[in-house]
């Protein structure tokens, strides 16, 4: 079986994206059992259109209820059996056993994933897993290429997922208390607020108490730091070694990021996974999203946390990008005219267009406003529309050039 790439899905413009960019499967969440709460995820009125959706392109879709559930989260889901079981899932994500008995119950037919927030990353706890009725292990982010070789050598019978591209954490598989502690937003309940990549300000130099002239690794950029931010996973070039350790399923992080995200990363793992002769140009987009240094994470080294030191070691600085995700074409309505979804101000010049099989455009266009007559620019809430002599297709994204690499 082709190994699968599982894209993320926030909103329905993202599983949309997903699906056309290249993704075999998406996940997404229902807000209040996800680790996502902020990245919209759906609402019961876009169940037609996400049914449709995989009517028309055949893809699978994975719900995603991975916090770790209170006695009132436990007694609440109990109460939405006909909610959930309206929605097209092929599988549930979990990482809270309770939920194992509920879930068997109502929805039989339906797979279950194991999430990685329950931390698995050996065999025999996969086999008690598999013992319980899951057909899929999310690895914890800290199984080695070694470990998933030994792993799908003695449990041979089970799909084994990891996640390859996008946002780490400092804490083991994400188990973190540093956001509740600060924010009072639990990270483990949905409500992360990233806190380990907030910046701050360093009045004594970080020393502990114990450890007398060791000295945690800091550099600052106008008077502040980033402490604790780990890295960002990319596995780009690696995915052949991926597909031999014995992964049935490329992971990539983000249901938070934007649509340009989704679509960028998903082509380029999917032109990577189909060894497309051009794959090496739809890479080069990996390093223009926004993203922070990359490393190959936990695959191929351990260090002194039980890690790769990379990953241990903290950024100085925050996200890179060097491209403006402007909108989105529509349907073309007339002779060389075409909507377009905005999503932030679009000017004539430097303008580029990409899509799923196509790396770069950058033919000459008119904008048009809602009375189709020129103008100079489209603002986000205005309805618009380009002209371009070049053909274009519903789902391209707009996007400009930065004059610098923003850094935020």
């Amino acid at each position: 079986m082709a190994i699968e790439l599982l894209s993320p899905a926030g909103n329905y413009d993202k599983l949309q994206t997903a699906f056309s960019y290249g993704a075999d499967a998406a996940y997404m969440g229902m807000t209040e059992f996800s680790l996502r709460r902020n990245a919209g995820n759906f609402t019961q009125e876009e169940i037609d259109k996400v049914k449709a959706l995989k009517e028309k392109t055949g893809k699978r879709i994975y719900c995603t209820m991975n916090i770790l559930f209170h006695q009132r989260d436990i007694e609440k889901i109990e109460t939405m059996t006909d909610e959930i079981r309206a929605w097209p899932f092929d599988a549930f994500i979990i990482s809270d056993i309770g939920l194992v008995p509920f879930l068997q119950k109502n929805f039989p037919e339906k797979e279950l994933h194991l999430s990685t927030q329950a931390s698995c990353i050996n065999s025999e706890s996969v086999k008690m897993y598999k013992s319980m009725g899951f057909s899929r292990v999310i690895l914890g982010r800290e199984a080695s290429l070694d470990d998933i070789r030994r792993i799908r050598d003695r449990v041979p019978d089970i799909e084994l997922e990891a996640f390859v591209h996008g946002a780490m954490c400092m804490a083991y598989s994400g188990r973190c208390l540093i956001s509740a502690h600060l924010a009072g937003r639990s990270g483990n309940y949905g409500d992360c607020s990233h806190t380990c990549r907030w910046n701050y300000k360093l009045h004594y130099a970080l020393e502990e108490e114990e450890r007398k002239g060791i000295y945690y690794p800091i550099s600052e950029e106008d008077g502040y730091t980033t402490i604790l931010s780990s890295k960002d996973l990319c596995m780009i070039d690696h995915v052949k070694e991926l597909e031999d350790a014995g992964l049935s399923s490329l992971k990539i992080e983000g249901r938070m990021k934007s649509i340009y995200y989704v679509a960028v990363v998903t082509r380029a793992y999917r032109k990577a996974i189909d060894n497309d002769p051009d794959a090496d140009r739809y890479k080069r987009d990996l390093f223009d999203v926004s993203h922070r240094e990359y490393t190959t994470g936990f695959f191929f080294s351990r260090g002194p946390v039980d890690g790769a030191s990379d990953v241990s070691r903290p950024t100085s600085y925050g996200y890179e990008r060097n491209y403006m995700f402007l909108g989105i074409i529509g349907k073309r309505i007339g002779d060389d005219v075409y909507e377009v979804d905005i999503r932030n101000q679009i000017k004539p010049e430097n303008l580029e267009f990409i899509g799923p099989d196509v790396p770069l455009l950058s033919p000459e266009v008119t904008l048009l406003d809602e009375n189709m007559n020129e103008t100079e620019k489209l603002d986000h809430g205005h309805i618009g529309y380009i002209r371009c002599a070049y053909p274009l297709k519903e789902g391209y994204i707009i996007r400009q050039l930065s004059s610098s690499p923003i850094v935020k």
